[in-house]
């Protein structure tokens, strides 16, 4: 005898009439499309997730790409800086000396000092060197090269003062009193 599904054992035991029986196949049917279309339409939710995990990982790989890549140049700048400043640094020997004068600037509001010669210091006063810092330490530089430097990066240069070239003006009322070149603070 050939298997028969629970449906027709329980017709054929009388237990359940025709119609109950269509009414239970129809409902198991509507569960089956039921079930079908909402599979459907979780996979296309699950399409949506996806993508969006997909490009929001993007995006953050490309915004730490970018941070790598402004990370590289700043370092890449730095270094430039401070070749150029090794190569253009005036030798210890000629600008300072132990008993020198003592030259004053500011660096992140703090005042530092360096004990600088004579002529270093009248070459800085009139423009014709600046001070510069090199990572930890403070050089003195040309002019021009300070110019560069800052054209790369203005936080380096400490002391750069402008040649005196302009003509006193005949209304200041304070030109007959011109600050000494020898005037410390």
């Amino acid at each position: 005898m050939a298997k028969l599904s629970l449906q027709d054992q329980l017709l054929k035991s009388g237990l359940v009439s025709a119609g109950q029986a269509k009414t239970v196949k129809a409902e198991k049917h509507k569960q089956a499309k039921q079930q079908q279309h909402n599979k459907t339409v979780v996979d296309d939710d699950l399409k949506v997730q996806v993508q969006k995990s997909r490009s929001e990982k993007a995006e953050n790989d490309r915004l730490l790409n970018q941070q790598h890549k402004e990370e590289d140049e700043r370092k890449q700048l730095a270094a430039q800086i401070n070749q150029f400043i090794e190569q253009n640094r005036l030798p210890q020997d000629k600008r300072i000396s132990d008993d020198g004068i003592p030259y004053r600037f500011t660096d992140n509001n703090k005042v530092k000092t360096l004990y600088l010669t004579g002529e270093v210091r009248d070459q800085l006063a009139n423009g014709r060197l600046a001070i510069v810092k090199g990572g930890q330490h403070y050089e003195i530089v040309s002019s021009e090269a300070a110019q560069k430097i800052k054209a790369r990066d203005a936080s380096c240069v400490l002391v750069l003062n402008e040649a005196n070239s302009q003509p006193s003006d005949a209304t200041d009322p304070y030109a007959g009193y011109q600050v000494p070149d020898d005037l410390t603070w």
